[in-house]
């Protein structure tokens, strides 16, 4: 499509035969037949390095159009190099390079992509309801008792106090929380020297849950349109201001409705004067 647009005429496109491979290979896959799969996935890498190798022989006549083509292209040798189950950054959409595969460890969903996103909410609800505390979106895919180091000073600055203790789940053991911090942390699991109140605090780190859901499914941190790690960043924060912006304006919904309904009593219950000639 880029070439066409710039008026470069290729060897061949591939635009049908590339078609139908990528529909056999997701047929093949499907049925589990995994050679004929890796077939036509060879087929698809030997037709996209023709493409790479023609353009690039025709960019060099014409060096005016390279820059826009090199994010294309960089993008595109990244995708015909990178294997399976190989270590490093990958490209798993090309719209979205900074797209991270996340693994769930969840048999229904094993993975998600997108970025990870620390969400912090108060231990005990408030009057409005459960508020999001703090949210900072964490690029590079880190791992999520490791980003106590960060997520724990930056709670601490914008609240203005000190936290007395954080209660995880249980994908934040091996934690890397500040030093004066650690004794407080509290993951989901443990068994030593834990008192009642901690137990019940133990029972209350369930509430966190449907405060993502409604992020999610209510306020579109489930899907961003932002471009970019700033996006990704400016979407969470967004996100997380809509759904405390809701909780308030339902709080103060349901008190005014309470204060018309007090006055409205209290109008009802006087007695009538008599009236005066």
């Amino acid at each position: 499509k880029l070439a066409k647009r710039h008026g470069l005429v290729l060897r061949q496109s591939y635009a049908r035969v590339g078609k139908l491979a990528l529909i056999k290979h997701q047929r093949y896959a499907h049925a589990k037949q995994f050679k004929r799969a890796n077939r036509e996935l060879k087929r698809l890498r030997t037709m996209l390095g023709a493409v790479i190798r023609d353009i690039t022989r025709k960019l060099a006549d014409r060096p005016a159009l390279a820059g826009p083509f090199d994010l294309a292209l960089s993008l595109a040798r990244r995708v015909k190099d990178q294997r399976q189950r190989e270590r490093g950054k990958k490209v798993y959409s090309l719209h979205a390079p900074v797209v991270e595969c996340i693994g769930k460890g969840k048999a229904h969903k094993p993975y998600e992509f997108g970025v990870k996103v620390s969400v912090a909410t108060p231990l005990n609800r408030c009057k409005g309801g459960q508020f999001v505390t703090h949210v900072k979106a964490l690029p590079g895919n880190p791992y999520d008792g490791h980003t106590l180091a960060t997520v724990i000073p930056a709670i601490e600055a914008m609240v203005g106090a000190n936290l007395a203790k954080a209660v995880t789940d249980a994908g934040y053991r091996g934690h890397n929380a500040p030093k004066d911090k650690a004794f407080k942390v509290y993951v989901a699991g443990m068994k030593r020297g834990l008192t009642r109140a901690i137990k019940r605090a133990f029972r209350r780190r369930a509430a966190v849950e449907p405060v993502i859901g409604h992020l999610k499914s209510d306020h579109r941190m489930g899907r961003n349109f932002l471009v970019g790690a700033a996006g990704d960043a400016n979407n969470a924060v967004l996100a997380a201001v809509g759904y405390n912006f809701s909780l308030i304006l339902n709080w103060l919904r349901w008190l005014w409705c309470a204060l018309v309904l007090a006055a409205l009593a209290t109008v009802g219950s006087s007695p009538l004067r008599p009236r005066t000639a």
